[in-house]
């Protein structure tokens, strides 16, 4: 397979190719071809004739599945001869547009069936951090997230997470989560997308959050030393605060086989009530019901350059998402009717 185009990140050019049109004055005229003319028809004799029948017009239903396999096989052929772009941080835009919100997207409106709040607090343009809890054994809470900023927001942007070293050692995983615009957790790579005008998602908790046990579902673990706010101070951009409900019991972890965990290099090896009792069918999540609200934005645009450096700034700041976020959560919880409803 023919290899992508690798385009640079700040590269402002667009990424619709055109087709050249024929403007009015270049349209070639039409001239009669010699030979014998047809005899003309009297209008008497013509109203007396019948009209030959209409061509049938074609279902709009088959030409939607036309257009479709169309665009299919234009696809296609783009990942075969490697006309596609991938930004230097490996982004596909397009395979993530077409395939893998395609792929997330039935998880996302029927599985999960996902209630986004505050979409209007993500800015329509420009960088923006978002902030949000982390929880449900398996990062999925993150690719919900990722699917909502995309599908709801008005300007339907993309967000880009930043994730642990761990998904980047994974086969097959760390090509996709390349793909789908993740990259690394540190900060000079979310600076640079800060600074380039994308939305950013980090999960402060990380593993502490995500593999806390279920009975200390929805209290957040601690935010790490604050390097979210100082990125965001040095990129000048606004933080939003995500609060996720629903996602804390689709694998309700009661127990921690830390022996499996070691052998297999995982920070932890969970067990539920259905894995790894009922093999691969224990895998599959519950059916909860999700919640996803973003809160008012934290304006960083108003403190001077050299406040990146303050650790009581930082503290301070840290301290304001991280209480909003538990302060939503418990309002969602106390609103909804039901885990699963």
């Amino acid at each position: 397979m023919a290899d992508a185009k690798v385009i640079p990140f700040d590269d402002d050019r667009s990424r619709a190719r055109r087709r050249p049109s024929r403007t009015d004055g270049e349209a070639a005229a039409v001239r009669a071809l010699p030979g014998p003319q047809e005899p003309e028809i009297p209008a008497s004799r013509a109203a007396e004739e019948p009209a030959a029948p209409a061509a049938p017009e074609r279902p709009a239903a088959a030409s939607g599945w036309e257009r479709r396999l169309a665009s299919g096989l234009a696809f296609l052929r783009r990942r075969i001869t490697g006309d596609y772009e991938v930004d230097e941080f490996g982004y596909d835009e397009e395979l993530t547009d077409q395939v893998l919100m395609s792929l997330l997207r039935p998880l996302y409106e029927k599985y999960f069936r996902v209630e986004v709040k505050g979409v209007e607090n993500i800015p329509d343009k420009g960088g923006a951090l978002i902030v949000a809890n982390h929880s449900g054994t398996l990062p999925l809470d993150g690719l919900m997230m990722q699917v909502a900023v995309h599908d709801r927001h008005p300007a339907g942007r993309h967000l880009r997470l930043l994730a642990a070293d761990l998904v980047f050692v994974l086969p097959v995983v760390n090509e996709l989560a390349r793909k789908a615009g993740h990259t690394l957790a540190c900060a000079e790579d979310a600076e640079r997308l800060l600074r380039a005008g994308e939305i950013v998602g980090v999960m402060p908790e990380g593993f502490k959050g995500i593999g806390k046990p279920f009975g200390e579902r929805y209290k957040l673990q601690r935010f790490g030393r604050g390097g979210f706010v100082s990125t965001a101070l040095r990129a000048g951009v606004p933080i939003v605060p995500c609060s996720i409900v629903g996602a804390e019991e689709i694998y309700p972890m009661l127990g921690n086989a830390k022996t499996p965990a070691r052998i297999l290099g995982l920070p932890y090896f969970p067990l539920t009530p259905t894995f790894p009792w009922l093999g691969p069918l224990g895998a599959l999540p519950l059916p909860t019901k999700w919640t996803i609200q973003f809160g008012e934005p934290i304006p960083t645009d108003s403190y001077a350059p050299e406040a990146a450096e303050d650790p009581m700034l930082m503290f301070n700041l840290t301290d304001q998402v991280r209480e909003q976020i538990q302060h939503t959560l418990y309002k969602l919880l106390v609103q909804r009717r039901s885990v699963f409803f």
